[in-house]
């Protein structure tokens, strides 16, 4: 049985393994702790996210949406093999699985195949989703792969475990097919490879950005059904540029009355047409400077 790793020996893990670790807002308290258990822990589950861009797929992750509230996973690794880090706890990524699968993961030895979903799985998973469409086309750059490779090394020296404890959703749930494009037979070699020598070693780190204003998350972000703080953020600010066309306060859902709002923001800063739509860009987002929440 292993207690899981407090959030600051996680990120220590991960960083003495030789990673790029950003904290993501408040993940450090971040949890669904109080829908069910976490821990025992026992092994490492990869995803793919089914999305495009880095900023609007750690949000995600972090809200999660209406039908599976967030954090979506522990920390999600981007492309260029950065870990951003969205959860700290219980996280809604593994779902009911397999029991077989998870003694199999216990005891360290091959897996049988899925075929139950009779346990779960949120408790005893960390969970690492990527950012990948899931298609099969989508490439997967070997500095991502990479990144998998360390970050799965990482928990599993800092528990003792062996390449086994790391496994795919594919192979936790009976209809998955995360992490498509990749094998996690190869993967777990790679894991295994890497556990056999000393860890990289404390990565440089990044240049913090400015923590006081949220940075852009994306156009997409903006569309009808998001829920999010930054939302009632953005329109507390409109309503303080007097932009707010609100009848209701600002809240936390994406409706047409912070188009609006947005629209007259863009009209205030001198665009017009097209280019005064509503919908955030990333200039006229930055001259917002809506605060970090």
């Amino acid at each position: 049985m292993a207690t899981p790793l407090s959030a600051s020996r996680l990120v220590k893990a991960l960083r003495d393994e030789g990673l790029e670790v950003r904290e993501y807002r408040n993940w450090r308290s971040h949890s669904r702790n109080h829908k069910g258990p976490w821990g025992p822990v026992h092994g490492v589950m990869i995803h793919h996210t089914v999305t495009r861009g880095t900023g609007h797929t750690v949000e995600l992750c972090y809200e999660g949406h209406s039908t599976l509230p967030g954090p979506l996973c522990h920390g999600v690794i981007d492309k260029e093999g950065v870990v951003h880090m969205v959860g700290n706890g219980r996280a809604n990524h593994a779902g009911l699985g397999d029991g077989d699968v998870l003694r199999a993961v216990i005891a360290e030895r091959p897996l049988p195949d899925d075929n139950e979903a009779d346990t779960d799985g949120n408790r005893y998973f960390y969970g690492f989703e990527c950012v990948n469409l899931g298609d099969g086309k989508d490439p997967w750059p070997e500095a991502q792969k990479l990144a998998i490779e360390k970050a799965s090394a990482a928990i599993c020296r800092a528990h003792g475990w062996n390449e086994k404890s790391v496994i795919g959703h594919r192979e936790w749930q009976p209809g998955k097919v995360d992490p498509r494009g990749f094998s996690m037979d190869t993967m777990r070699s790679r894991v295994a490879k890497r556990l056999g020598r000393k860890p990289d070693g404390p990565a440089e780190p990044a240049p913090k950005p400015p923590a006081r204003y949220e940075p852009f998350p994306g156009a997409d972000f903006f569309r009808p059904g998001r829920t999010s703080r930054i939302i009632t953020a953005m329109g507390e600010r409109l309503v303080a540029e007097g932009c707010g066309r609100y009848e209701v306060g600002p809240g936390p859902e994406w409706t047409e009355a912070d188009r609006k709002s947005y629209a007259a923001w863009q009209r205030k800063l001198g665009y017009s047409g097209k280019d005064a739509d509503g919908i955030p860009g990333r200039t006229s987002w930055e001259k917002l400077r809506v605060p970090n929440v």
